[in-house]
């Protein structure tokens, strides 16, 4: 799906700069940090408007942070040009050898039983341990 579609499927105002982040996004196949999209980006690229562009994308579900610490946060689209959309919660995993970070639609978050009270809204997990293709994973 064109980054165009995109925007208006979610009745979100195009601009350059969306247009240029959800390209970013769309071409790795793997989560991105801010350093990784600006790369992308180029001349598009303005940190202000970043952070403005990903909140925007963000509310209308576009696409979705993964805070891995309290220093590392990816981004990741919803939808693709492969037309699937991600779970709303799911898992993620991070790398801690190589840093590379993967959305795992098919491992579902588990549900908890809350007080009485509470009300779920979202749920973030992010498992970090060691990718297959990394030498710690095969240390055990």
């Amino acid at each position: 799906m064109k980054p165009n579609d995109i925007l208006q499927q979610h009745e979100v105002k195009k601009t350059l700069s969306r247009i240029a982040l959800i390209k970013a996004l769309q071409t790795s196949e793997q989560p991105l940090s801010e350093n990784e999209i600006r790369d992308r980006m180029l001349d598009q690229y303005d940190r202000i408007t970043f952070y403005r562009n990903v909140q925007t994308l963000s509310e209308s579900g576009i696409l979705h942070r993964i805070v891995i610490d309290n220093t590392h946060v990816k981004y990741a689209l919803n939808c693709c040009e492969k037309e699937h959309h991600h779970a709303i919660d799911h898992v993620h995993f991070y790398c801690k050898e190589c840093g590379k970070t993967v959305c795992l639609d098919e491992v579902p978050v588990q549900q908890y039983p809350l007080p009485d009270g509470f009300k779920l809204d979202e749920c973030d997990v992010v498992i970090k341990g060691y990718c297959k293709d990394c030498p710690g994973n095969h240390n055990a």
